[in-house]
């Protein structure tokens, strides 16, 4: 999970420096960033937990947002994930090792009674990042400046 967000200071000055840095990437836990930061971590998670369970056909179960175990769990997956399929990463042993893993984290997932549905649990998913302290980016201006 990489990101950068133009109006955040922290990456200022990363353009010099093309080619000696990597690009910078979230960490594996949302727990020590800023409200708004942690937000788009957790709305980053929620977008690679979809595409995990599509792609591996994970059982995943509503609130998994609720349980950190899950939650960073699947973080990391979707991190490893991400390294190989940026090309970051090109092992066929470890591939076949995420793959191994995939399966084993499997079964962290299965805490929950209710199947997760990314289109009925979204709005559950948002009073969670809000009730945990997380802010929403703000919206973006409108044309025109109003």
């Amino acid at each position: 999970m990489s990101w950068s967000d133009a109006d955040d200071a922290r990456w200022d000055g990363l353009d010099d420096n093309i080619g000696e840095l990597e690009p910078p990437r979230w960490p594996l836990s949302g727990r020590a960033l800023l409200p708004r930061e942690r937000w788009l971590w957790y709305e980053q998670l929620w977008c690679d937990v979809c595409a995990l369970r599509t792609r591996y056909h994970l059982s995943l179960r509503s609130g998994w947002w609720c349980n950190e175990l899950q939650v960073e769990a699947l973080a990391a997956i979707a991190a490893w994930v991400d390294r190989y399929d940026c090309g970051e990463w090109d092992d066929p042993p470890g591939k076949l090792a995420l793959l191994h893993h995939v399966e084993r984290t499997a079964e962290l997932l299965r805490d929950g009674s209710e199947p997760f549905h990314p289109d009925r649990d979204r709005l559950a998913f948002a009073r969670h990042l809000v009730a945990i302290g997380c802010h929403p980016p703000r919206p973006a201006a409108a044309p025109g400046g109003r």
